[in-house]
Protein backbone atom coordinates (compact mmCIF):
# COMPACT_ATOMS: atom_id res chain seq x y z
CA UNK A 1 0.00 0.00 0.00
CA UNK A 2 2.65 2.47 0.95
CA UNK A 3 4.80 1.47 -2.69
CA UNK A 4 1.82 2.36 -4.09
CA UNK A 5 0.65 5.74 -2.65
CA UNK A 6 4.61 6.17 -3.10
CA UNK A 7 4.50 5.64 -7.11
CA UNK A 8 1.03 7.67 -7.23
CA UNK A 9 2.61 10.70 -5.55
CA UNK A 10 5.73 11.12 -7.63
CA UNK A 11 3.29 10.52 -10.80
CA UNK A 12 1.32 13.72 -9.84
CA UNK A 13 4.66 15.48 -9.42
CA UNK A 14 5.99 14.35 -12.64
CA UNK A 15 2.06 15.43 -14.30
CA UNK A 16 3.11 18.51 -11.89
CA UNK A 17 6.58 19.79 -13.71
CA UNK A 18 5.27 19.14 -16.57
CA UNK A 19 1.91 21.71 -16.04
CA UNK A 20 4.57 24.07 -14.63
CA UNK A 21 6.38 23.71 -17.90
CA UNK A 22 3.60 24.25 -19.77
CA UNK A 23 3.26 27.30 -17.91
CA UNK A 24 6.27 28.31 -18.60
CA UNK A 25 6.09 28.26 -22.53
CA UNK A 26 2.88 29.85 -22.06
CA UNK A 27 4.22 32.72 -20.40
CA UNK A 28 7.46 33.03 -21.59
CA UNK A 29 7.40 36.70 -21.89
CA UNK A 30 6.73 36.58 -18.49
CA UNK A 31 10.02 35.49 -16.21
CA UNK A 32 9.87 34.73 -12.65
CA UNK A 33 10.46 37.70 -10.26
CA UNK A 34 12.82 35.52 -8.15
CA UNK A 35 16.38 34.06 -8.91
CA UNK A 36 15.29 31.18 -6.81
CA UNK A 37 13.94 29.76 -10.21
CA UNK A 38 16.74 28.55 -12.65
CA UNK A 39 14.25 29.36 -15.56
CA UNK A 40 14.78 32.19 -17.33
CA UNK A 41 12.74 32.67 -21.08
CA UNK A 42 14.04 32.06 -24.25
CA UNK A 43 15.69 35.38 -26.41
CA UNK A 44 17.29 35.55 -29.53
CA UNK A 45 21.12 35.01 -30.70
CA UNK A 46 22.53 38.38 -29.85
CA UNK A 47 26.24 38.15 -29.66
CA UNK A 48 27.43 41.74 -28.52
CA UNK A 49 24.64 40.33 -25.53
CA UNK A 50 25.94 37.28 -24.70
CA UNK A 51 29.10 38.18 -24.74
CA UNK A 52 28.22 40.56 -22.17
CA UNK A 53 26.19 37.74 -19.75
CA UNK A 54 29.49 36.14 -20.59
CA UNK A 55 31.47 38.66 -19.11
CA UNK A 56 29.65 39.25 -16.03
CA UNK A 57 29.27 35.56 -15.55
CA UNK A 58 33.40 35.32 -15.57
CA UNK A 59 32.92 38.11 -12.75
CA UNK A 60 31.07 37.10 -10.93
CA UNK A 61 33.27 33.93 -10.57
CA UNK A 62 36.06 35.33 -10.34
CA UNK A 63 34.91 37.49 -7.21
CA UNK A 64 33.66 33.82 -5.80
CA UNK A 65 37.12 32.42 -6.30
CA UNK A 66 38.80 35.42 -5.13
CA UNK A 67 36.80 34.90 -1.61
CA UNK A 68 37.31 30.88 -0.88
CA UNK A 69 39.96 28.12 -1.23
CA UNK A 70 39.82 24.53 -1.36
CA UNK A 71 38.46 23.52 2.17
CA UNK A 72 35.34 25.43 1.37
CA UNK A 73 32.49 23.47 0.36
CA UNK A 74 31.55 23.58 -3.97
CA UNK A 75 35.07 25.31 -4.41
CA UNK A 76 36.43 22.53 -6.95
CA UNK A 77 33.32 22.26 -8.15
CA UNK A 78 32.97 26.38 -9.43
CA UNK A 79 36.80 26.43 -10.26
CA UNK A 80 36.11 23.53 -12.36
CA UNK A 81 33.49 25.45 -13.80
CA UNK A 82 35.41 28.37 -14.94
CA UNK A 83 38.26 26.79 -15.89
CA UNK A 84 35.74 23.70 -18.57
CA UNK A 85 32.09 25.52 -18.63
CA UNK A 86 29.59 22.52 -18.39
CA UNK A 87 31.63 19.71 -18.31
CA UNK A 88 28.56 17.86 -17.45
CA UNK A 89 27.19 17.32 -20.48
CA UNK A 90 30.46 15.05 -21.72
CA UNK A 91 29.90 12.99 -18.81
CA UNK A 92 26.09 12.40 -18.99
CA UNK A 93 25.64 12.23 -22.74
CA UNK A 94 25.68 8.18 -23.87
CA UNK A 95 28.82 7.06 -25.95
CA UNK A 96 27.27 4.47 -26.79
CA UNK A 97 25.27 4.25 -30.40
CA UNK A 98 21.49 3.98 -29.61
CA UNK A 99 20.04 0.25 -29.98
CA UNK A 100 17.06 -0.94 -30.90
CA UNK A 101 15.89 -2.85 -27.56
CA UNK A 102 16.90 1.31 -26.12
CA UNK A 103 14.52 3.24 -28.89
CA UNK A 104 11.72 0.71 -29.00
CA UNK A 105 9.09 1.03 -26.33
CA UNK A 106 7.63 -2.39 -25.89
CA UNK A 107 5.30 -3.89 -22.60
CA UNK A 108 6.68 -7.19 -22.68
CA UNK A 109 10.50 -6.06 -23.17
CA UNK A 110 12.31 -3.99 -21.25
CA UNK A 111 13.90 -0.79 -22.55
CA UNK A 112 17.96 -1.17 -22.39
CA UNK A 113 20.82 0.77 -23.53
CA UNK A 114 21.19 3.83 -25.58
CA UNK A 115 17.51 5.60 -26.76
CA UNK A 116 15.99 8.61 -27.58
CA UNK A 117 12.39 9.42 -25.98
CA UNK A 118 10.15 12.37 -25.44
CA UNK A 119 8.98 12.26 -21.59
CA UNK A 120 5.30 13.09 -20.80
CA UNK A 121 6.05 17.10 -21.27
CA UNK A 122 6.85 16.57 -24.73
CA UNK A 123 11.11 17.36 -23.77
CA UNK A 124 13.26 15.27 -25.97
CA UNK A 125 15.31 12.90 -24.21
CA UNK A 126 18.43 10.79 -25.43
CA UNK A 127 19.72 8.77 -22.89
CA UNK A 128 20.89 5.31 -21.28
CA UNK A 129 18.06 2.94 -19.89
CA UNK A 130 18.16 0.16 -17.41
CA UNK A 131 15.55 -2.48 -16.75
CA UNK A 132 13.29 -0.38 -18.67
CA UNK A 133 13.97 2.85 -16.15
CA UNK A 134 15.82 6.25 -17.64
CA UNK A 135 19.49 6.49 -15.58
CA UNK A 136 20.68 9.14 -17.08
CA UNK A 137 21.28 11.36 -20.49
CA UNK A 138 20.27 14.71 -21.95
CA UNK A 139 16.90 16.62 -21.56
CA UNK A 140 16.64 19.40 -24.21
CA UNK A 141 13.30 21.49 -23.96
CA UNK A 142 12.78 25.22 -25.57
CA UNK A 143 14.39 26.94 -22.79
CA UNK A 144 17.29 24.49 -20.68
CA UNK A 145 19.28 21.91 -21.34
CA UNK A 146 19.98 19.20 -18.20
CA UNK A 147 22.50 16.39 -18.18
CA UNK A 148 22.52 14.02 -15.39
CA UNK A 149 20.87 11.34 -13.29
CA UNK A 150 16.78 10.62 -13.59
CA UNK A 151 14.47 8.94 -11.60
CA UNK A 152 12.08 6.42 -13.16
CA UNK A 153 9.73 8.79 -14.03
CA UNK A 154 11.66 10.27 -16.39
CA UNK A 155 12.27 13.44 -13.56
CA UNK A 156 15.53 15.11 -12.58
CA UNK A 157 16.92 13.37 -9.50
CA UNK A 158 20.85 13.05 -8.47
CA UNK A 159 23.61 14.80 -9.38
CA UNK A 160 23.51 16.86 -12.71
CA UNK A 161 23.91 20.31 -14.43
CA UNK A 162 20.81 22.82 -15.87
CA UNK A 163 21.83 25.63 -18.48
CA UNK A 164 19.25 27.94 -19.50
CA UNK A 165 18.96 29.85 -22.53
CA UNK A 166 20.28 32.80 -21.07
CA UNK A 167 23.56 31.56 -19.46
CA UNK A 168 22.29 30.55 -16.25
CA UNK A 169 23.73 27.63 -15.19
CA UNK A 170 23.32 25.26 -11.91
CA UNK A 171 25.31 22.08 -11.00
CA UNK A 172 24.64 20.02 -8.01
CA UNK A 173 21.92 17.39 -6.84
CA UNK A 174 18.42 17.30 -7.96
CA UNK A 175 15.35 15.52 -6.66
CA UNK A 176 12.32 15.54 -8.33
CA UNK A 177 13.08 18.19 -10.99
CA UNK A 178 13.87 20.49 -8.22
CA UNK A 179 17.40 22.02 -7.07
CA UNK A 180 17.91 20.12 -4.07
CA UNK A 181 20.74 19.41 -1.56
CA UNK A 182 24.29 20.94 -2.46
CA UNK A 183 24.63 22.97 -6.04
CA UNK A 184 25.86 26.07 -7.16
CA UNK A 185 24.18 28.53 -9.62
CA UNK A 186 25.76 31.26 -11.68
CA UNK A 187 23.82 34.16 -13.24
CA UNK A 188 25.05 37.60 -14.54
CA UNK A 189 24.04 39.05 -11.14
CA UNK A 190 24.86 36.43 -8.86
CA UNK A 191 26.50 33.39 -7.93
CA UNK A 192 25.24 30.88 -5.13
CA UNK A 193 27.06 27.77 -3.74
CA UNK A 194 25.17 25.87 -0.74
CA UNK A 195 22.59 24.43 0.30
CA UNK A 196 19.04 24.35 -1.96
CA UNK A 197 15.47 23.04 -0.42
CA UNK A 198 12.79 22.00 -2.84
CA UNK A 199 14.05 24.66 -5.73
CA UNK A 200 15.28 27.70 -3.40
CA UNK A 201 18.73 28.58 -1.95
CA UNK A 202 19.07 28.15 2.02
CA UNK A 203 22.68 29.26 2.06
CA UNK A 204 26.53 28.73 2.18
CA UNK A 205 27.84 27.10 5.14
CA UNK A 206 31.25 28.67 5.85
CA UNK A 207 33.50 26.57 6.99
CA UNK A 208 35.35 28.25 10.47
CA UNK A 209 39.16 27.51 10.76
CA UNK A 210 42.07 29.68 12.16
CA UNK A 211 43.03 30.95 8.55
CA UNK A 212 39.73 33.12 8.83
CA UNK A 213 39.89 37.07 9.85
CA UNK A 214 38.02 37.36 12.86
CA UNK A 215 36.68 40.68 15.10
CA UNK A 216 34.25 42.06 16.90
CA UNK A 217 31.90 45.26 17.75
CA UNK A 218 31.17 46.72 20.93
CA UNK A 219 29.72 49.47 22.33
CA UNK A 220 28.46 50.74 26.06
CA UNK A 221 26.66 47.63 26.82
CA UNK A 222 30.44 45.74 27.19
CA UNK A 223 30.92 48.15 30.05
CA UNK A 224 27.78 48.58 31.80
CA UNK A 225 24.45 46.45 32.56
CA UNK A 226 22.59 47.90 34.44
CA UNK A 227 24.03 49.22 37.76
CA UNK A 228 27.56 47.29 37.36
CA UNK A 229 30.42 48.38 35.34
CA UNK A 230 32.96 45.98 33.65
CA UNK A 231 36.64 46.58 32.03
CA UNK A 232 37.60 44.63 29.40
CA UNK A 233 41.19 43.22 29.35
CA UNK A 234 42.93 43.77 25.74
CA UNK A 235 45.94 42.36 26.64
CA UNK A 236 44.45 38.66 26.35
CA UNK A 237 42.01 39.12 24.62
CA UNK A 238 40.71 35.58 22.25
CA UNK A 239 37.78 34.55 20.43
CA UNK A 240 36.35 31.49 22.71
CA UNK A 241 33.19 30.86 21.08
CA UNK A 242 31.56 32.19 18.18
CA UNK A 243 27.71 31.63 19.52
CA UNK A 244 25.36 29.42 20.44
CA UNK A 245 24.48 27.96 17.31
CA UNK A 246 25.37 24.19 16.53
CA UNK A 247 25.21 24.00 13.54
CA UNK A 248 27.88 26.03 12.05
CA UNK A 249 30.93 23.96 10.36
CA UNK A 250 34.24 24.30 12.44
CA UNK A 251 37.36 22.87 11.98
CA UNK A 252 39.04 22.35 15.43
CA UNK A 253 38.94 24.48 18.62
CA UNK A 254 37.18 28.11 18.39
CA UNK A 255 40.26 30.11 19.59
CA UNK A 256 40.92 33.22 17.40
CA UNK A 257 42.65 36.41 17.87
CA UNK A 258 40.71 39.45 17.64
CA UNK A 259 42.17 40.63 14.18
CA UNK A 260 39.87 43.86 14.16
CA UNK A 261 37.34 46.04 16.37
CA UNK A 262 34.44 48.53 15.76
CA UNK A 263 33.62 50.40 18.45
CA UNK A 264 30.38 52.35 18.80
CA UNK A 265 31.13 56.01 18.60
CA UNK A 266 27.86 58.09 18.43
CA UNK A 267 23.77 57.81 17.33
CA UNK A 268 21.47 60.63 16.25
CA UNK A 269 22.73 64.01 17.16
CA UNK A 270 23.34 63.33 21.02
CA UNK A 271 24.24 60.16 22.07
CA UNK A 272 27.80 59.13 22.44
CA UNK A 273 29.82 56.36 23.74
CA UNK A 274 31.64 57.60 26.64
CA UNK A 275 34.23 54.73 26.67
CA UNK A 276 34.58 55.34 22.72
CA UNK A 277 38.29 56.99 23.60
CA UNK A 278 39.66 54.55 25.71
CA UNK A 279 38.53 51.50 23.90
CA UNK A 280 39.95 53.17 20.78
CA UNK A 281 43.12 54.09 21.63
CA UNK A 282 43.83 50.58 23.61
CA UNK A 283 42.64 48.64 20.70
CA UNK A 284 45.72 50.33 18.70
CA UNK A 285 47.94 50.42 21.33
CA UNK A 286 47.51 46.89 21.21
CA UNK A 287 47.43 46.10 17.66
CA UNK A 288 43.82 45.46 16.73
CA UNK A 289 43.18 47.19 13.24
CA UNK A 290 40.18 49.86 14.94
CA UNK A 291 37.43 51.48 13.30
CA UNK A 292 34.48 53.57 14.56
CA UNK A 293 30.85 53.76 13.81
CA UNK A 294 28.07 55.64 14.16
CA UNK A 295 24.31 54.35 14.42
CA UNK A 296 21.46 56.40 12.45
CA UNK A 297 18.71 57.83 13.25
CA UNK A 298 15.70 58.26 10.82
CA UNK A 299 13.97 61.27 13.24
CA UNK A 300 16.93 63.40 12.65
CA UNK A 301 18.67 64.87 9.56
CA UNK A 302 21.75 63.20 8.39
CA UNK A 303 24.30 66.22 7.91
CA UNK A 304 23.66 66.86 11.02
CA UNK A 305 24.41 63.53 12.45
CA UNK A 306 27.75 63.27 9.96
CA UNK A 307 28.72 66.12 11.32
CA UNK A 308 28.20 64.68 14.93
CA UNK A 309 29.89 61.46 14.12
CA UNK A 310 32.81 63.41 12.41
CA UNK A 311 33.19 65.97 16.06
CA UNK A 312 33.38 63.05 18.06
CA UNK A 313 35.04 59.86 16.72
CA UNK A 314 38.73 59.72 15.98
CA UNK A 315 40.33 58.57 12.57
CA UNK A 316 43.88 57.88 12.43
CA UNK A 317 46.02 56.68 9.67
CA UNK A 318 45.51 53.14 9.12
CA UNK A 319 42.40 52.65 10.79
CA UNK A 320 39.28 50.94 9.50
CA UNK A 321 36.89 52.59 7.17
CA UNK A 322 33.89 54.43 9.06
CA UNK A 323 30.85 52.21 8.95
CA UNK A 324 27.13 53.44 8.77
CA UNK A 325 24.88 51.19 11.11
CA UNK A 326 21.61 51.24 9.59
CA UNK A 327 18.89 49.41 11.55
CA UNK A 328 15.25 51.12 10.86
CA UNK A 329 12.31 49.28 11.23
CA UNK A 330 9.15 49.25 7.96
CA UNK A 331 7.71 51.85 10.83
CA UNK A 332 10.69 54.16 11.10
CA UNK A 333 10.73 54.07 7.02
CA UNK A 334 7.46 55.01 6.34
CA UNK A 335 7.63 57.79 8.85
CA UNK A 336 10.44 59.10 7.19
CA UNK A 337 8.88 59.41 3.77
CA UNK A 338 9.64 56.14 2.54
CA UNK A 339 12.61 54.27 1.39
CA UNK A 340 13.84 56.97 -1.38
CA UNK A 341 13.85 59.35 1.81
CA UNK A 342 15.48 57.11 3.63
CA UNK A 343 18.53 56.37 0.75
CA UNK A 344 18.35 60.26 0.79
CA UNK A 345 19.74 60.44 3.94
CA UNK A 346 22.29 57.78 3.86
CA UNK A 347 23.73 59.16 0.42
CA UNK A 348 24.26 62.48 2.47
CA UNK A 349 25.82 61.34 5.23
CA UNK A 350 27.73 58.68 3.52
CA UNK A 351 29.41 62.21 1.06
CA UNK A 352 29.97 64.19 4.16
CA UNK A 353 31.92 61.23 6.26
CA UNK A 354 33.68 60.58 2.67
CA UNK A 355 34.86 63.90 1.84
CA UNK A 356 36.00 64.81 5.39
CA UNK A 357 37.80 61.30 6.20
CA UNK A 358 39.14 60.52 2.64
CA UNK A 359 37.39 56.86 2.49
CA UNK A 360 34.14 55.50 1.63
CA UNK A 361 32.29 53.96 4.73
CA UNK A 362 30.89 50.69 5.32
CA UNK A 363 27.27 50.38 5.24
CA UNK A 364 25.86 48.00 8.10
CA UNK A 365 22.71 46.07 7.60
CA UNK A 366 21.03 43.04 8.04
CA UNK A 367 19.84 40.23 5.60
CA UNK A 368 16.16 41.44 5.83
CA UNK A 369 17.33 45.13 5.07
CA UNK A 370 18.82 43.75 1.83
CA UNK A 371 16.22 41.32 0.12
CA UNK A 372 13.58 44.39 0.99
CA UNK A 373 15.43 47.51 0.56
CA UNK A 374 18.55 47.41 -0.96
CA UNK A 375 17.90 46.79 -4.44
CA UNK A 376 16.16 50.48 -4.20
CA UNK A 377 19.95 51.92 -4.02
CA UNK A 378 21.77 49.45 -6.72
CA UNK A 379 24.70 52.61 -6.52
CA UNK A 380 25.46 52.38 -2.90
CA UNK A 381 24.90 48.33 -3.22
CA UNK A 382 27.69 48.59 -6.16
CA UNK A 383 29.95 51.16 -5.09
CA UNK A 384 29.80 50.76 -1.15
CA UNK A 385 31.29 47.62 1.12
CA UNK A 386 28.63 45.62 2.94
CA UNK A 387 28.79 44.48 6.59
CA UNK A 388 26.13 42.02 6.57
CA UNK A 389 24.06 40.53 10.10
CA UNK A 390 22.85 37.12 9.38
CA UNK A 391 22.65 35.27 12.77
CA UNK A 392 22.31 31.52 11.89
CA UNK A 393 24.97 29.04 10.02
CA UNK A 394 24.19 30.51 6.41
CA UNK A 395 26.32 32.72 5.11
CA UNK A 396 24.72 36.30 3.76
CA UNK A 397 24.06 35.55 0.34
CA UNK A 398 25.21 38.82 -1.39
CA UNK A 399 28.76 40.51 -2.24
CA UNK A 400 29.72 41.44 1.67
CA UNK A 401 32.73 42.64 3.35
CA UNK A 402 32.05 41.99 6.56
CA UNK A 403 29.79 39.39 8.08
CA UNK A 404 28.45 39.82 11.51
CA UNK A 405 27.22 35.89 12.12
CA UNK A 406 26.35 35.95 15.72
CA UNK A 407 25.29 38.31 18.70
CA UNK A 408 26.55 35.53 21.16
CA UNK A 409 29.95 35.06 21.22
CA UNK A 410 32.83 34.85 24.20
CA UNK A 411 35.62 36.97 24.04
CA UNK A 412 38.27 36.25 26.88
CA UNK A 413 38.91 39.58 28.73
CA UNK A 414 34.91 40.90 27.66
CA UNK A 415 32.23 40.47 30.05
CA UNK A 416 28.92 39.10 28.73
CA UNK A 417 27.81 38.35 25.02
CA UNK A 418 29.73 39.88 22.94
CA UNK A 419 28.88 40.31 18.48
CA UNK A 420 31.04 38.18 16.97
CA UNK A 421 32.41 38.83 13.01
CA UNK A 422 34.16 37.71 10.40
CA UNK A 423 35.86 38.97 6.83
CA UNK A 424 34.32 37.58 3.66
CA UNK A 425 37.97 35.97 2.40
CA UNK A 426 41.29 35.35 3.66
CA UNK A 427 44.88 36.98 4.58
CA UNK A 428 45.15 38.25 1.07
CA UNK A 429 42.42 39.19 0.15
CA UNK A 430 42.33 40.72 4.22
CA UNK A 431 45.79 42.68 3.40
CA UNK A 432 44.13 44.06 -0.17
CA UNK A 433 41.24 45.28 2.34
CA UNK A 434 43.61 47.20 4.09
CA UNK A 435 45.58 48.79 1.50
CA UNK A 436 42.75 50.00 -0.52
CA UNK A 437 40.12 50.95 2.27
CA UNK A 438 41.71 52.30 5.36
CA UNK A 439 42.31 55.71 6.91
CA UNK A 440 44.70 57.21 5.24
CA UNK A 441 45.24 54.32 2.00
CA UNK A 442 47.44 54.73 -0.93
Amino acid sequence: MQKKLLIITLTMLAVMACQSENDKNTNAQTPPASTDSIYTPPVKRDTSRSNELQRQIKKELEYYLSRHNVDDEGFDMVARYDEQGDSLLAVYMPHSPATPIGMLRLKTIPRQGTGFDRDACGRMVFGTWQGDTLVQGIRIDSTSIYAGQFNRYGMAHGHGSLRSANAVYYEGHFEHDLLHGFGFYVSPTNLQAGTWKNGRFVGERMQHTSDRIYGIDISRYQHEQGRRRFNISWRNMRIMSLGHNTHRRVAGVVDYPVSFVYIKATEGISIYNRYFAADHAAARKKGIRTGAYHFFSTRQSARLQANYFLSKASFNHGDLPPMLDIEPSDYLIRRMGGTEALFREIRTWIRIVEQRTGTRPLLYVNQRFVRKYLDAAPDLKENYLIWIARYGEYKPDVHLALWQLSADGYVQGIHGAVDINVFNGYKGQWEEFLRKETIGHE
